[in-house]
């Protein structure tokens, strides 16, 4: 398998540092409010990632962490907790909001197939973790202590800057447009480590700790439940690509600091999902959920859909009519493998050529756009049903696009219908038309055709015979 690497800019045959156990870790959500479905995205393409390396014959382990403190308003460690924000907008304790949103969360992923992974830390259960890396970087003269905080010293790395050059005057004042500078920082692009009491008097939730109390920087939480669970070394770290500067930039300045080697040997970035007016955000004050779809009819699958109909490295934009046509899409390739029926062999030879299209599509760097088109390969291919049914059940295990248990629910909703319009009578009037037109009796045709019209039916003649429904 051949993935892009963000932190090399380049395609790279993947190599897992033990190839008995993929070490996978993701950014979890901050649980403040819902997820939108622009962060859904991500989560989607990282849940690929791993079905396809699992679907490849590895064995992965994937760790997420749950933000439930220390993310703030800017990324560049200014503003208030996300978390305290939510809180006050809806007049509850910041527990509450993180448990409420985090079950939203995995709500909103089993709606769209999403696995859970397997292991899930929310940044609260680890502070004694925290504390510890801190105090291991200022024995190592790679933080310092300024204002009551404690800072990362970006001056004693050779490159800050890992995914790419960025231009100091742009970054002289914090990391981000309209920030306020941190005159505690020694170095323009330092960044916080831990907050004390000095920094948020109004802070929920603060522990004790050697330099005062108060509660860790967003940056350490990953690092360090990555490093509890997956150990020293990382195979993969993955999340949006909004968080490669500067959330993941600070990861890896912090946790090579730590460690004295390298930590992560890939990383994969998943691009926005943009609106005809740009990124999708919860600070624009309106965000698209998978409950508001829902509301509107729209089947979480064919958002899903939408999403590997496009490479998880380009921008895609969102509208209710790109949406619309993946939910045609969607709902004709159900519709045509409703029409298969489990007969005849598994034909090996048909099978294992169209299965390794479909992994070759997954191994060019998650190309999800060549591997729908696999799907409509099998179902034009010239082989068996069952061949194609075993197929279908094959890719998705990792496309998750419930193939085949959404044409099962067809099937069973025509058969329905079929019953429930079924009439002898009008059954034998339909009959005796088509046997009069047999007969070239197109008077007592036309007749029987008029008294069915008369009552609300309309024949319609197909290659297959004539059929009927109400009007």
């Amino acid at each position: 398998m051949y993935l892009y690497n963000s932190a090399t800019h380049k395609k790279e045959l993947f190599v897992p540092n033990d190839p008995a156990l993929v070490k996978m870790y993701t950014c979890g959500p901050t649980v403040y409010h819902f997820a939108h479905i622009g962060n859904l995205r991500t989560y989607i393409m990282e849940d690929v990632l791993e079905k396809a390396l699992r679907y490849a014959g590895y064995n992965v382990k994937r760790v997420m962490n749950i933000t439930d403190v220390g993310h703030l308003a800017s990324d560049a460690d200014t503003g208030e907790d996300k978390m305290l924000k939510g809180a006050r907008r809806e007049h509850k304790t910041v527990m509450e909001i993180a448990k409420y949103y985090t079950d939203a969360f995995f709500a909103d992923c089993e709606k769209l197939n999403i696995k859970r992974p397997d292991v899930v830390e929310p940044a609260t259960n680890c502070i004694d973790n925290y504390i510890d890396m801190v105090q291991r970087l200022l024995e190592k003269g790679s933080a310092y202590v300024a204002g009551g905080n404690v800072y990362f010293d970006t001056s004693t790395l050779e490159n800050y800057y890992v995914f790419g050059s960025h231009d100091e005057e742009d970054l002289a004042v914090g990391v981000r447009e309209g920030v306020e500078e941190d005159t505690n920082k020694r170095n323009k692009n330092d960044f916080v480590l831990w907050f004390t009491k000095s920094k948020f008097e109004d802070q929920a939730l603060k522990w004790d700790s050697p330099w005062g109390v108060g509660y860790p920087g967003w940056h350490i939480e990953c690092s360090c439940i990555s490093m509890k669970h997956l150990g020293e070394n990382l195979d993969i770290h993955a999340g949006g690509i909004d968080n490669a500067f500067p959330h993941h930039t600070n990861e890896i300045a912090q946790s090579e600091s730590y460690l004295g080697h390298k930590w992560c040997n890939y990383w994969f970035h998943v691009h926005h999902l943009n609106t005809d007016t740009g990124k999708m955000s919860k600070s624009k004050g309106e965000f698209l959920t998978v409950s508001l779809l829902e509301q509107k009819g729209y089947d979480p699958m064919a958002y899903r859909l939408f999403c590997l109909q496009s490479h998880y490295r380009r921008n895609l934009v969102f509208s209710w009519e790109n949406l619309d046509n993946a939910v045609a899409a969607y709902d004709k390739l159900i519709a045509k493998i409703a029409t298969l029926k489990n007969e005849g062999e598994v034909e090996e030879e048909a099978f294992g050529q169209l299965k390794a299209r479909f992994q070759k599509a997954l191994d060019g760097d998650l190309n999800t756009s060549v591997a729908v088109t696999s799907v409509y390969d099998v179902l034009k291919a010239k082989c068996s049903d069952a061949t194609k049914l075993a197929l279908l059940a094959d890719f998705d295990r990792v496309l998750s696009l419930n193939l085949l248990s959404a044409a099962e629910n067809l099937q069973k909703k025509q058969a329905q219908e079929a019953a429930a319009s079924a009439d002898p009578e009008i059954d034998a009037l339909v009959a005796a038309r088509t046997e009069a037109k047999k007969a070239k009796n197109f008077a007592e045709a036309d007749r029987i055709r008029d008294e069915l019209k008369a009552r609300g039916i309309e024949i319609i003649d197909t290659p297959q015979g004539a059929k009927w429904r109400k009007v």
